[in-house]
């Protein structure tokens, strides 16, 4: 069923990805992430829209983080921002896209907020890790995303110590050919376990980022074993999953960020978590053929 969730009419499918999505606009954003802090949670703010195909969307992308940054200061709140590089321009110029980006990068630097470059789909990662390269050598808020199911990822490690990077830990959600991804769930798990343990034991910040309780004890009992203070790692969730974890992980004194997005580009984001929670995506599909009702949504891995 989930293969049929490209012809579910968008209505539909925004009304089962409300949860996911903090809003259209950033007034909602700011809200969502007042309710965070309140319940002792950080956040990362992330403005939808990649794979745009026009420089000037590019720039629009750009002046709406730089009013993201503008708002999380003006209203105190504990949270950093997201970006997605290919909604800066990097498919259509990689220059155009770099000076976009660095410019963020000092804007939100000289408010001390911190900047992560999401990774996307692999034709996108080389070119993601040489933005990241080069936005070091004149900044040092900014971190880096690392996916566990991508076959180079220990590599683009050992390559990226000698930087001490800050660096989020997912298992992966784009679709990848087997050359370049592994596909079998276990093995995707030890190489995240691999990656967290590695990145922490060479003094790396990281952002361990998951819904699978196995990857939760797994960074725990890494975190034990190194003995490392709470201010040397963070968990990460998205907005709308597994509400339940994330707040065992924060009564057990760990912290935790939730990445909320916002905006009207909604549509890409919520597919890809609607065909991540194969559960949801059932029900959508249902109501379009004229069967079953909501799911409230906890299915999520």
């Amino acid at each position: 069923m989930v293969g049929l969730l490209p012809f579910v009419p968008k209505p539909i499918v925004h009304q089962f990805s409300r949860r996911y999505i903090a809003g259209d606009d950033l007034a909602a954003a700011v809200a969502t992430v007042r309710e965070f802090n309140a319940r002792k949670m950080m956040a990362t703010l992330d403005v939808l829209g990649e794979f745009i195909t026009r420089p000037d969307e590019a720039e629009a992308t750009a002046r709406a983080y730089h009013e993201a940054v503008t708002a999380i200061r003006a209203n105190g709140l504990d949270s950093n921002i997201s970006i997605k590089l290919t909604s800066f321009g990097l498919l259509l110029d990689k220059e155009l896209c770099f000076r976009l980006v660095d410019g963020l990068v000092a804007a939100a630097g000289a408010v001390d907020m911190f900047v992560r470059l999401d990774m996307e789909d692999s034709p996108c990662t080389t070119d993601t890790l040489n933005v990241y390269r080069r936005l070091r050598e004149r900044h040092q808020n900014v971190g880096i995303v690392l996916q566990a199911y991508m076959r180079r990822s220990m590599d683009d490690i050992r390559a990226l110590l000698p930087l001490k990077p800050n660096v989020r830990v997912c298992k992966g959600i784009y679709v990848e050919p087997r050359a370049v991804a592994y596909k079998d769930p276990f093995t995707i798990n030890q190489n995240f376990a691999l990656m967290v343990e590695t990145l922490l034991s060479n003094g790396c910040y990281v952002g361990i980022a998951t819904h699978d309780e196995k990857l939760v004890w797994e960074g725990l009992r890494t975190v034990g074993r190194l003995g490392l203070p709470r201010e040397a790692y963070e968990f990460q969730m998205l907005l709308g999953v597994d509400e339940e974890l994330r707040q065992i992980i924060v009564d057990g004194g760990h912290r935790l960020r939730v990445y909320v997005p916002f905006g009207a580009r909604w549509y890409a984001y919520s597919v890809r978590r609607l065909k991540e929670n194969p559960a949801i995506a059932g029900h959508v599909i249902k109501r379009i053929l004229g069967g079953g009702g909501a799911s409230n949504g906890n299915g999520a891995r």
